[in-house]
This record gives C-alpha cells, sequence and structure tokens, in this order.
C-alpha cells in the first residue's frame, strides 16, 4: 500500500498541470470576462484582499447609491457555478443599466440608489484546485494538498481554500459551538485554529465592514435552498422572512424552515449576528452531493436568478427610506 501511494505521489508531483475540462468556469475565464466588462461599461474595480496563493480578490461595484448590497459567490472552491451566475447578473445588469432598459420587472434606476458590489470569485485558490490546475502550487504544497485530499486524485470534490480550510466555516458567529468534523486541513469542512484565520475571510470580513452593505447573499450550489435565519432579532423576523420569501417566490427555490439549534459561522450567520440585517445563502443547482453542478444547469439557474440582484436593490432601497435598518451592534 505505501508503495502505490509513493508512486502516485510521484507520478502527481511530476506533472506539469492535469488535464483540465472545458465544463467549468475558471477563475481565468472570469478575469478575462471581468476586464471586458469594467472597460465597457466603466465599472469601480476594487482588490479587496489576496488569497493564500496571493491571487487577487476582486469587488466590482454597479450603480451610483452611496448604499449598497453585497453579493458574494465561491467561498467552496466546487462552488464556481455561482460565479458564472454573478458574471451573468453583472454582464446583464451593467447592460440595462448602461441603456436605461429595465431587468425583468425592475427598473435598472434602482440602482440610482442603491449599488450592488459583486464579489464574484472569493476562494480563486479552491477553484484552481477543484478544477485539477496545480499550476500555481510547488512540489511541496502539491504533496500537502494531495494528503488533505485523502490521497485522492477525484479533485471535483474539493471544497477548501489552498489551506485546507473551509472557509463558511470560519466566521466568528457559532464558531466557537461548531463541532470540527475534520481535525487538521482537510478538502472540506476543517474550520481552521481560530475564526478569520483564512486570507480570504479576513478580506471579505474586512470589506464588508468597509460598505456596510443593507443586504448581504452568499451564493452557493447544491439544492436549490434559500437559508435566511440565523437567531435573528424577533423584531426583524417578519422583515428578513418577507425579503427571503420574496427570492424564494422569484427562483422557486425552497425556503428553509428555521433551526432553532443552528450552529453557524458561516457568511450569512456573521452578517445577521454582526449587522442586524437580513442575509441569504442562496444554493443554486439541484443537489448534486461532493462536486460541481454540470454547467448543463447554468440556463436554468440562470434564468431563476436573473432578477434576484434587482429585487434586493428595490428591497434595501425601502429599507434605507423607511429607517428599517438595524445599525451594527457595536454602535
Amino acid at each position: 500500500m505505501k508503495k502505490i501511494i509513493l508512486m502516485g505521489l510521484i507520478c502527481f508531483l511530476l506533472l506539469p498541470t492535469v488535464t483540465l475540462s472545458k465544463q467549468r468556469y475558471s477563475p481565468e475565464t472570469m478575469e478575462s470576462d471581468l476586464l471586458k466588462i469594467q472597460k465597457k461599461y466603466h465599472l469601480e474595480v476594487e482588490t479587496i484582499g489576496r488569497t493564500e496563493k496571493g491571487k487577487p480578490i476582486k469587488a466590482v461595484k454597479l450603480g451610483k447609491g452611496k448604499k449598497s448590497i453585497l453579493m458574494v459567490g465561491a467561498h467552496h472552491g466546487r462552488e464556481w457555478l455561482s460565479s458564472l451566475i454573478l458574471m451573468a447578473m453583472l454582464k446583464d445588469y451593467a447592460s440595462a443599466y448602461q441603456s436605461g432598459q429595465p431587468i425583468g420587472e425592475f427598473p435598472s434606476n434602482l440602482l440610482d440608489e442603491v449599488s450592488i458590489w459583486f464579489i464574484p470569485m472569493l476562494n480563486s485558490d479552491g477553484v484552481r484546485i477543484q478544477q485539477g490546475d496545480f499550476s500555481d502550487l510547488s512540489i511541496k504544497e502539491r504533496a500537502a494538498v494531495w494528503k488533505m485530499n485523502d490521497f485522492s486524485t477525484d479533485w471535483s470534490r474539493w471544497k477548501a481554500n489552498a489551506k485546507g480550510i473551509d472557509l463558511n466555516r470560519q466566521y466568528p458567529s457559532g464558531w466557537d459551538d461548531l463541532v470540527n468534523e475534520a481535525k487538521k486541513p482537510m478538502y472540506q469542512f476543517y474550520k481552521g485554529k481560530r475564526p478569520l484565520m483564512a486570507a480570504e475571510v479576513k478580506a471579505l470580513s474586512t470589506f464588508t465592514r468597509k460598505v456596510d452593505p443593507l443586504i448581504a447573499v452568499s451564493y452557493h450550489t447544491s439544492g436549490r435552498e434559500i437559508f435566511w435565519h440565523y437567531h435573528n432579532k424577533h423584531k426583524n423576523m417578519a422583515r428578513d422572512y418577507g425579503i427571503a420569501k420574496k427570492v424564494a417566490e422569484i427562483t422557486e427555490y425552497e425556503l428553509a424552515i428555521p433551526d432553532k439549534e443552528a450552529i453557524g459561522s458561516g457568511f450569512t450567520d456573521w452578517f445577521i449576528t454582526e449587522f442586524g440585517r437580513p442575509a441569504l445563502t442562496i444554493e443554486l443547482s439541484y443537489l448534486v452531493e461532493e462536486t460541481s453542478p454540470p454547467l448543463s444547469v447554468f440556463p436554468e439557474e440562470w434564468d431563476r436568478n436573473r432578477q434576484v440582484g434587482i429585487m434586493l436593490v428595490k428591497e434595501a432601497n425601502q429599507l434605507n427610506n423607511y429607517g428599517a435598518v438595524i445599525h451594527n451592534k457595536t454602535n
């Protein structure tokens, strides 16, 4: 057995990179698309930090509003479909906004009042590993990620960042109570030695505090379900449920039943706790278990989600106008 593992390791380390499938949305493709959209529509693009491998994490602002909502994709390596959805949304909305055309049933000039910050791909290191691209990894790092993957060559299940930390188990709210399903860096579920440890999570939490969004959304990719509840204050329950219900009606996704015993440590759990404002975790695609959804589901998921962003802009504008937003608990 040891000889088999050693031979496998040698073969893996000597490969310049494994063969990459065309049925994917890669970080390089996203960067290329983003550059084209930025140039065409003159959008504000900000590097909010860098991944563990030093790759820039980009945020893009669409709209003139000083207030904003925040939409984040690809906390997990195998969830790059969320990046494609957000990039499609960015391009579609930018085109409509520039030409003054509506976005579905919503006027695009809503973006004059409330902008959208898009972070299409938080965990590009994890996406590269999941897609079999190890060109940025040293031989030592390749050996490490192979070990984190239980010496398997099934990279399609990779969820963590390049250090084997599950980014959506890295936020302070509920972190102490989270049972560490993985005791060491792994392809999924390792919460790290402390919250806000991963470079990507540090960057996102800092940026979120900076832009102070009215609503936050984290896109994931399995189950066509919407999570909106994490120990929400009672006075906010009707408000937050109402917004989540509208998203469920547009997408025809299932609205999750609140779990009173929810542990948390995810991005939206932290946002609800820290800001006292609505946050949604939206799961794209039918249930796929430990892998990425096939690219073939994109047309249907895009059709379901096309109006989500602009509808939330309208909801955020109403929250802002009626003074219904609860300020950060530290204020």
